[in-house]
């Protein structure tokens, strides 16, 4: 764990990525409705400041809006909100990106949460396990994707157990077990639901352990599966983004056949 705390009861954690793009391609990416939609979550950000932000993650927390605290385009961005949900304490997440050799830019975020005592820090926690896997996808949007928008699809499940058993049971249900970068892969759903592709990377050393693949069919896109523990039971989520001409249909196509896919495993 590496929550900072200052003694005006400001707690942070942060994570940061190299990833290719000018700052005005990063920025578009990661401050703006339609960019931040095309790999983390359908996102309406009204840009200045002042301005709100909101997620559509389908949960309560849809109905939360954050503020816009800093707009400095192309170099930072914060928003203040209830990340933690409408009883927890007011939290911010600020995003900067600063320009690297080579056509590329350091986007770090650093998520903070404003609290006397240490009653939320597994939230943190939470989050601190959680960005370092989003911005992998947004690190293989930019490189692969940039500048097209996504039709997402997720499906969730659960599982009776820790953290890495529940990920031992994910990797085996994704008959991802042994496989290296770069290897070919495919899965099959309910109904005509399949995916076909590669797998891009694994980052298994860590309290959200997520597996990431390139997909080929139905669409182009970028496909993650990942574990992590927030309740009693553990979470398996299956995230899809397609891009492309064939993204809307096929995210709407597969929808219920993915989800029923992870609920015969996960239930």
């Amino acid at each position: 764990m590496s929550i900072k705390r200052d003694p005006s009861g400001r707690r942070s954690i942060q994570a940061e990525a190299e990833v290719p793009g000018t700052p005005e391609e990063v920025w578009e990416a990661i401050a703006t409705g339609p960019g931040i939609g095309s790999w983390f979550y359908p996102t309406d950000v009204d840009e200045r400041v002042g301005g709100a932000l909101s997620y559509h993650t389908g949960s309560e927390m849809d109905h939360i809006p954050a503020k816009v605290t800093a707009w400095d385009p192309p170099r930072r961005f914060r928003h203040e909100g209830k990340d933690c949900g409408p009883d927890g304490p007011p939290t911010a997440t600020e995003w900067t990106i600063e320009p690297r050799a080579g056509g590329r830019c350091l986007v770090r975020v650093v998520h903070s949460l404003f609290a006397s005592t240490d009653d939320w820090d597994d939230q943190l926690e939470n989050f601190e396990a959680g960005w370092p896997q989003a911005l992998v996808i947004l690190r293989l949007y930019l490189t692969h994707f940039r500048d097209q928008r996504a039709s997402i699809l997720r499906a969730y499940g659960a599982f009776d157990g820790s953290v890495d058993e529940a990920w031992t049971a994910l990797l085996a249900a994704l008959d991802a077990r042994g496989l290296a970068s770069g290897d070919s892969w495919t899965l099959s759903a309910s109904g005509a639901a399949s995916l076909a592709g590669a797998l891009a990377e694994v980052h298994a050393n860590s309290r959200q352990p997520t597996v990431f693949f390139r997909t080929t069919e139905p669409a182009p896109g970028i496909a993650a599966a990942c574990a992590y523990k927030i309740a009693e039971r553990a979470t398996v989520v299956l995230s899809v983004y397609f891009y492309g001409d064939g993204a809307p249909a096929a995210a709407a196509r597969d929808a219920e056949g993915w989800q029923a896919w992870i609920k015969a495993r996960f239930p």
